[in-house]
């Protein structure tokens, strides 16, 4: 019955997209075309907007007042994203199923149950003046193009109807990006409690500090995954300690590699704002990037945003219950039930997020309390000082980011932006917590901010360097913030390449942002070739282990030794994990923390290694080199779709990098070839002693029209490791932003 049920619902998918099958062969749009199409007359301009562009179609807007530029920055925002502006409003209200129909129902449902727009409502409410006033002018902008523009070309394929973008959705979108990266772990964590299985598995987890790669393993974890911010890497270089003069920054976020890219590139100026940098669509804030005086970006604090409570004992009249009216295309609507509770959404009735029959959970998130991460990204836009930058985060909330800035006096920082309970410490058996005790409650009672948290400033070594870590490897008296963070690989290879060198130069920033080098792999391949060669009788297979000996780490697209070493990974650590009954673990701290412990107190030790050897060896003579096996894939988000998904893959090349390396490039254990669909996707280099001195890069390209010369043109550049200069003097923006639109006030 579930196999007819499944059949069906693919067969409405598929008659559902019938009608916009133009949208597998699009046609080809120049550039010249796509501005063409941009809306000349704005009944929200008071005066003339000017609009620079260059050949990429990046924007650099110029405006005589803020509610003008915001205006025109929502005109841009919809012009070259409207299609996935409108996705992310669906994904994050729930109504997937409006698209896919009946398939995605029950993803629809836990989306609402997780209700990324409870805080919607407060936020709004407590927005002072400047914020509102941008944000209404910016959503006009946005409605005009979504409401009067031409529509995409998916806009049939996926049964988009015209509906305007309200300050609630923007919310709930910016929720959704700042979706807690532990839950997916937790909640599949929980399927298991009060077995042996979880509790060995808790205090394991707990050990090795870091949970599973984000890598997508259903469409729920897709839409965290493919629209929060799982990663990234930060750095920067002190005046004293640069070849310009100037301090340096670089940042380099990692998150979903399907384009169109979750990153827009823009620049802009107005009495408040003078930046560059990149947006999120549908968002009117800059991420990450840089004005006159300072220039930032942020890696994934990866801590505890959220609290599980089990709310079993509480009374009945506590739990509230909704219905929420699911619509689904090519069929009938349905109803769920969605129960609340004082501890937060009763998570637990979704049954895609895996938790144990019979349980009643709550989740308690940072992101269900009115922090204002817009108002917070829009001060730090227009921060003159560090000290103006740092107070900017007072409001910020989700995702917890470490935010590292260099400024224009040759200083650079790190500051910790987030609200989180101000906890003790953390349950070491279960991490669940009884609702029942109020010492519990009592954390969320008052929360802490970037006040409360470590920072740093002007470091004694004149380097900075973020990679997810956590912050007690740099401030042993962190209070506890979170379980799970980020393997030590990444930082140390980072600091090791800064410290590397005197002084550094934004192109010594530019190649280590495209390193491949994980120390520890070249240091677990050692210890595991020691192990084969003390066998008796000596190595087996030693043509295939001879490509590995004396491995760097590298894991360059073209290393014979990295192809080698993950194949016989892929085969060990399942073949021990089976011999100690214990879950597979993807994350990498795990892996180092535990494969070889766990190997070792095998009593059949030989006999795994022998056939974990022998049964990669006709692997590794397969294929010649790891970027045979480890594959780049440029593809629209539609490739997600049932049946029809791999006509939206654009191109498939090797690619270097590996789970840990600065140049991240996810992946699971390996047998052969894969696709890598995470890890880096952004790079964004200042230099603080030159305001032209910006380079950013996207995985794909800057518009999200289908068939767009600007769709996938920046692909090339980053396979190359070439960039977009960024600059902010205006004699430099108009000579190489040539392309001019003027937006004119409607009569």
């Amino acid at each position: 019955m579930a196999g007819l049920k499944r059949n069906a619902a693919l067969l409405l998918a598929l008659l559902a997209m019938l009608p916009g099958c133009a949208a597998l062969f699009p046609s080809p749009v120049g550039v010249e075309s796509r501005l063409a199409a941009l809306p000349r007359q704005a009944e929200g301009l008071s005066r003339p907007v000017t609009i620079r562009w260059n050949q990429h179609l990046v924007p650099w807007i110029e405006a005589e007042s803020d509610t003008d530029l915001a205006y025109a920055l929502g005109v841009v925002h919809g012009h070259l994203r409207g299609a996935q502006i409108e996705i992310m409003r669906k994904a994050a209200r729930g109504r997937l199923a409006e698209i896919a129909g009946p398939l995605v129902t029950d993803i629809d449902h836990a989306l609402r149950i997780l209700d990324f727009a409870r805080s919607g409502p407060a936020v709004e409410a407590a927005w002072p003046p400047e914020t509102r006033a941008f944000v209404t002018a910016f959503l006009a902008g946005l409605n005009q193009v979504v409401m009067h523009g031409p529509r995409p070309p998916e806009a049939r394929l996926l049964g988009l109807e015209r509906e305007p973008i309200t300050a609630q959705d923007m919310l709930a979108v910016g929720r959704v990006a700042g979706t807690d990266i532990n839950w997916m772990l937790l909640f599949g964590l929980l399927a298991d409690r009060g077995t042996p299985v979880y509790a060995e598995r808790w205090r394991r987890l707990r050990e090795a500090g870091t949970g599973a790669e984000p890598a997508p393993g259903n469409l729920l974890s897709a839409v965290f995954t493919n629209m929060g911010k799982p990663g990234s890497n930060a750095v920067a270089v002190d005046a004293a300690h640069s070849t310009t003069g100037g301090a340096l920054l670089a940042s380099d976020p990692h998150l979903s590699l399907n384009l169109p890219n979750l990153w827009l590139m823009v620049g802009m100026r107005s009495p408040s704002y003078d930046v560059v940098g990149m947006m999120v669509p549908g968002l009117p804030l800059v991420g990450f990037g840089r004005n006159q005086h300072i220039s930032w970006g942020g890696t994934n604090l990866r801590s505890a945003a959220s609290d599980v409570f089990d709310i079993s004992a509480l009374p009945p009249e506590q739990i509230t219950t909704r219905t929420e009216t699911i619509r689904q295309r090519l069929w009938f609507s349905t109803e769920r039930q969605v129960r609340d509770s004082p501890f937060g959404p009763v998570a637990s009735d979704a049954p895609m997020l895996r938790t144990r029959p019979g349980d009643m959970l709550a989740l308690r998130w940072v992101g269900h309390t009115a922090t204002d991460e817009i108002t917070a990204l829009m001060r730090a836009a227009r921060a003159r000082d560090s000290t103006e930058f740092r107070a900017s985060f007072d409001s910020f909330g989700v995702a917890p980011q470490n935010m590292i800035w260099a400024d224009d006096q040759g200083r650079i920082g790190r500051v910790i932006a987030t609200v989180l309970p101000r906890r003790s410490g953390f349950p070491g058996a279960d991490p669940v917590l009884d609702a029942a005790n109020p010492v519990h409650g009592a954390a969320w009672d008052r929360l802490w901010n970037w006040r409360d948290l470590p920072q740093v400033e002007k470091p004694a070594d004149g380097i900075l360097a973020s990679a997810n870590e956590n912050p007690r490897s740099w401030a042993p008296d962190s209070p506890p913030v979170g379980y799970f963070f980020s393997d030590g690989d990444r930082v140390a290879r980072l600091r090791a390449l800064l410290q590397a060198r005197p002084r550094l130069s934004p192109e010594d920033l530019a190649a280590l942002q495209t390193d491949t080098v994980a120390p520890k792999a070249a240091e677990l391949a050692a210890a595991l070739l020691a192990r084969l060669d003390a066998l008796p009788g000596g190595a087996p297979e030693l043509a295939m282990l001879a490509r590995l000996r004396g491995w760097a780490g590298d894991y360059d697209a073209n290393s014979e030794a990295a192809l080698v070493f993950e194949l016989l990974l892929g085969r060990l650590a399942p073949a021990v994990a089976a011999a100690q009954v214990a879950r597979i673990e993807s994350g990498w701290g795990y892996i180092t923390r535990f494969l070889l412990r766990d190997l070792d107190a095998l009593p059949n030790r030989e006999t795994v290694l022998r056939q974990a050897t022998a049964e990669a060896a006709p692997l590794a003579a397969r294929y010649r080199n790891w970027g045979e096996v480890h594959r780049m894939r440029a593809a629209h988000w539609l490739v997600n779709l049932p049946l029809l998904g791999r006509n939206f893959v654009l191109e498939t090349t090797p690619m270097g990098g590996s789970r840990e390396t600065p140049m991240k490039s996810g992946h699971g254990f390996v047998s052969g070839p894969h696709e890598v669909t995470f890890g880096s996707m952004a790079r964004h280099i200042s230099d603080m002693a030159d305001p032209d001195g910006n380079w950013f890069t996207l995985f794909g390209g800057q518009d999200g029209w289908l068939g767009s010369a600007a769709f996938a043109d920046q692909v090339a550049l980053w396979r190359e490791r070439r960039s977009i200069r960024m600059p902010l003097r205006p004699a430099t923006v108009a000579a190489e932003f040539p392309l001019v639109t003027r937006m004119e006030p409607a009569r």
